[in-house]
């Protein structure tokens, strides 16, 4: 389908590399291995940004190293949606912004962090994304807001100052609170964003926990959808500590992703581009799952 892209949610996943079941010996560097990648995909999330600020000079490589129709999914900042940041990660003169007591910390909570850095990390990330965005690339920046941010009146207010921070780009926002898809208050939730400029992200992932949000394929922008794949490891979804690899270890089987075929479609005939990534990033499993849907969407 012309207008629907499908790519994974990171192309250097360390089990991934260590698999050797994508990229062949001589994709090696990660020069090599985006250049690759971008032959058999069109689209690609950064999750790296979402541990560290990304830089122009990061965005300028990626620019430079992908055919001019990739594009790019950029995963925002932990502390701009409420997560942990490890203070030892950020820009050198924003940690030492922050009071003696926090800047040896393993991990500081986003609210306990000056304004004027929290003000900072939202200019920088702004900034450093500007490569992509004059150069056509970059097709969203996800806010992935996190299970104790609830559907209220103060977390409306929140998405709204970050559609405001970050426009013109376009943002996208993954729920993992499972009150805002509640049947009685989706609809609002849905006009909401229409109405504040922000894509509502569908997804698939494991239901029957708080932070299970059910998989419906909405879109409340016409140029943009958003569909993200997780896994179905419903024991590991909400629970605090896990790795990665214990949450995201799952392949999906066709019959699976099959349930997505027609949703798919339904979002490729109200948005002009839908963007699809599989989040199920162990191993092979993203990539595979990738490869498997787009024969679906073909075939079907």
């Amino acid at each position: 389908m012309g207008n629907v892209r499908i790519g994974t949610a990171s192309w250097t996943e360390q089990t991934l590399l260590a698999s050797r079941t994508f990229y062949p010996r001589a994709a090696n560097t990660p020069e090599r291995r985006l250049r690759y990648y971008a032959h058999h995909f069109g689209v690609v999330e950064v999750d790296a940004t979402y541990y560290a600020l990304p830089t122009s000079a990061h965005a300028h490589a990626w620019v430079d190293r992908t055919p001019a129709d990739f594009v790019f999914g950029v995963k925002a900042y932990a502390a701009m949606t409420g997560h942990p940041v490890e203070p030892a990660r950020l820009d050198r003169d924003l940690m030492q912004l922050l009071p003696k007591t926090l800047r040896t910390a393993r991990s500081v909570s986003a609210r306990d962090l000056p304004p004027e850095v929290v003000e900072e990390i939202w200019r920088r990330f702004r900034a450093a994304l500007e490569p992509l965005r004059v150069a056509g690339k970059l097709g969203y920046v996800l806010l992935q807001m996190p299970k104790w941010f609830p559907p209220n009146r103060e977390s409306r207010a929140y998405l709204e100052r970050a559609a405001g921070r970050l426009a013109p780009l376009p943002v996208a926002v993954e729920f993992r609170q499972a009150g805002w898809m509640a049947e009685a208050r989706r609809a609002r939730v849905l006009e909401f964003l229409r109405a504040t400029g922000l894509v509502y992200v569908s997804v698939d992932e494991p239901q029957d926990t708080p932070a299970s949000v059910p998989p419906l394929a909405e879109t409340t922008s016409d140029e943009l959808a958003v569909v993200r794949f997780h896994g179905r490891k419903q024991a590991t979804w909400a629970r605090p500590g896990v790795s990665t690899t214990e949450r995201f270890g799952y392949l999906y089987g066709r019959e699976e992703l099959g349930e997505w075929v027609e949703k798919i479609r339904g979002l490729a005939q109200r948005s002009r581009t839908v963007h699809v990534l599989m989040n199920n990033c162990y191993q092979h499993y993203a990539v595979q799952n990738a490869k498997d849907l787009a024969v679906l969407l073909e075939s079907r």
